[in-house]
């Protein structure tokens, strides 16, 4: 039996496949994450981590073949209204980032607020509470983000709001985070400063998953690490088992060196010997 499954997996899927404009994007994917775990998914840009990212969001659905019927459950269930779920995972990506820093009159603050309805913003339908607005401060603080409360969204650098989104991913107390390439435009210090705050995140008892082309940002509180190549899993195992030179060679297909230090990783390509005459 594998060691990370709990007898009700956080996140279940089986036989699953998606395809886009006729190409197989995920290849019969099949994956169970415990509830607790801390799990990086890395892999080459359209190994197809985002498409699963998007597979467990009810973004996308398997393709529903006739010999294998494929399975997706999130929390235990199957079937998911899709504003419930969202509201219950926390989600966080670049592109939505992007949809929130494209409108010029949002405030980070009701932005965080619309964490609770999975929605852009707080509409004048939707009651806000003043238990939402603590939360909502509460995780801004958390994110480092409190002094940036009132400023609008369009006006805040890429680090800025992407601290802000961190509380938005936060405030509606998920059980789990999903972080899709979260450092992506982020400078040396501004991803130093996220990474620290992802590790605040999980002694908080949150379930972390980090989706990432880069070893660099696998924090030392990720324990497991699955490989995706292809549209496939590649490997799943422990940091100890894959993050070493050879296993990362074979999956990037380029000579990588391997360094750890203080329980952070670090890549590095060796030139091949035609590249250096």
């Amino acid at each position: 039996m594998n060691e990370f499954l709990s007898q009700v997996p956080l996140l279940h899927v089986q036989n699953a496949s998606v395809y886009r404009d006729g190409n197989r994007i995920l290849n019969n994917i099949c994956l169970s994450v415990g509830d607790g775990e801390n799990v990086a998914i890395v892999g080459p840009n359209g190994s197809g981590k985002s498409t699963l990212i998007k597979l467990i969001t009810k973004q996308l659905y398997p393709f529903a073949g006739k010999d294998e019927k494929p399975l997706v459950e999130v929390f235990g269930r199957e079937r998911w209204d899709v504003f419930e779920l969202r509201s219950k995972l926390g989600i966080l990506s670049n592109d939505i980032q992007q949809d929130f820093t494209s409108d010029g009159s949002l405030e980070a603050i009701d932005s965080v607020i619309s964490g609770f309805f999975a929605s852009k913003g707080v509409a004048a339908h939707q009651k806000v509470t003043q238990e939402m607005i603590d939360a909502a401060q509460k995780a801004l603080a958390l994110a480092g983000a409190a002094h940036l409360a009132n400023r609008k969204m369009a006006q805040l650098s890429t680090g800025e709001a992407r601290r802000v989104m961190i509380a938005r991913t936060l405030v509606s107390d998920p059980q789990a985070v999903i972080l899709d390439e979260p450092t992506s435009g982020l400078d040396i210090a501004s991803r130093r400063r996220f990474l620290h705050t992802i590790r605040h995140i999980t002694h908080h008892h949150k379930t972390v998953i980090l989706v990432t082309h880069h070893v660099e940002e696998i924090i030392p509180e990720i324990n497991r690490v699955i490989l995706m190549k292809a549209g496939q899993i590649f490997r799943d195992g422990t940091k100890d088992e894959l993050l070493t030179s050879e296993t990362l060679s074979e999956l990037f297909d380029e000579n990588i060196q391997l360094r750890q230090t203080g329980g952070y990783y670090s890549a590095e390509i060796e030139p091949a010997d035609s590249e250096l005459r």
